[in-house]
C-alpha cells in the first residue's frame, strides 16, 4: 500500500552516496541540468559500504532513500556503484510499489554499461571498482544482456576510497596502490581497450590512471554518461521533470560531522559548501 505520509508535490531530485564520491556525478549532473533543485545525502557516518554484505548494503540505502523521499524527492539517483549494485533492483522491484509506485529510484550502472559497448573495439573491457562492486558481478552481469561477446575482467581496489576520502591519492604511497591494481588489472589480460571505472570516486585518480596504462586504453568515467543518461530520462519522462522542482538550489546532507563533510567534499568539488546534519530513522 503507498505510504500516505508522503507528499505528491514536486520536490528536489535525491542524490544519494554512502560517502563523497558521488559529488563526482552531482557536479556532472548539475552542469547538464542546472536547473533542477537537488538534495545530496551523504551516508558518511557509515561508510564504506564496498566492504558490507548485501543485506547491510540494501538496508541503509533503503533507509536513506527513503529519507529523500520524506523530504519531498520524486526522483533519486543512487550515485554509488556499491549501492546501485547491491540495493537498486531490490528496491525498484519490492519496495516502491508499497511505497509509491509512482516515484523512481535510478542507478548509475546501467547508463554506463549501455555506453561502454560501443568504446571497446577488442572486446575486453577492464573494471576498477571496489570489492562490493566486483564480489556483486553487477558489470559482468548487466553488460552480457546488452552486448553478445565482451569479456569483463574486474579488479578490485580497496585502498582508493579511504586514500581519496583522507586527501592522500596525490601522495606518492597512493600511487603503488594505484599503479599495483592497474598492473594487476592488465596482466590479467593485455587485450583490454576501456577500463572503466566503477567506482564515483576514481575520477580524482584519473590522471595517475592514464599515466600507466598505454596509449589506446580508453578509461570510461560515470559523471558525465549518467548526467546524460538523466537529461535523457527527463526528456523522455516529461511527467517525471515536472515533479521535479526548478530553482537551481543545492542541499548537502550528512550523517557525519558537518565539519568534516564540508573540509572533505571540497576534494571533489574543488568549492566550500555548507552541509546540514541529519539523523536517520
Amino acid at each position: 500500500m503507498k505510504n500516505e505520509t508522503l507528499s505528491s508535490l514536486p520536490g528536489p531530485i535525491g542524490i544519494f552516496d554512502s560517502g563523497y564520491g558521488g559529488l563526482t556525478i552531482l557536479e556532472k549532473i548539475r552542469k547538464e541540468l542546472p536547473q533542477y533543485d537537488y538534495i545530496y545525502l551523504g551516508d558518511n557516518a557509515r561508510t564504506p559500504y564496498g566492504t558490507r554484505s548485501f543485506d547491510v548494503v540494501y538496508k541503509f540505502t533503503l533507509e536513506c532513500v527513503n529519507q529523500l523521499f520524506e523530504m519531498g524527492c520524486q526522483l533519486v539517483v543512487l550515485a554509488c556503484n556499491t549501492a546501485s549494485a547491491k540495493a537498486l533492483r531490490s528496491i525498484q522491484q519490492n519496495d516502491l510499489p508499497q511505497i509509491d509506485p509512482s516515484r523512481r529510484v535510478l542507478g548509475v550502472i546501467r547508463p554506463t554499461v549501455e555506453a561502454v559497448g560501443s568504446m571497446t573495439k577488442t572486446k575486453h573491457i577492464g573494471l576498477l571498482a571496489t570489492p562490493g562492486t566486483v564480489q556483486s558481478n553487477s558489470y559482468p552481469l548487466e553488460i552480457a544482456k546488452l552486448h553478445e561477446n565482451i569479456i569483463v575482467t574486474s579488479e578490485a581496489c580497496p585502498l582508493w576510497v579511504p586514500l581519496i576520502e583522507n586527501n592522500e591519492h596525490l601522495s606518492v604511497g597512493a600511487d603503488y596502490f594505484i599503479r599495483k591494481n592497474v598492473q594487476q588489472l592488465l596482466e590479467i589480460d593485455s587485450l583490454i581497450d576501456t577500463i572503466m571505472l566503477g567506482c564515483t570516486h576514481y575520477p580524482l585518480v584519473e590522471e595517475k590512471i592514464k599515466a600507466l596504462i598505454p596509449a589506446g586504453i580508453s578509461i570510461v568515467s560515470q559523471g558525465e554518461i549518467v548526467a546524460k543518461s538523466l537529461v535523457d530520462y527527463l526528456q523522455r519522462h516529461p511527467e517525471m521533470s515536472a515533479k521535479c522542482t526548478q530553482g537551481g538550489s543545492i542541499r548537502y546532507l550528512t550523517t557525519e560531522s558537518v565539519e568534516k563533510f564540508a573540509s572533505s567534499a571540497s576534494i571533489f568539488l574543488k568549492e566550500q559548501i555548507q552541509a546540514e546534519h541529519i539523523d536517520l530513522g
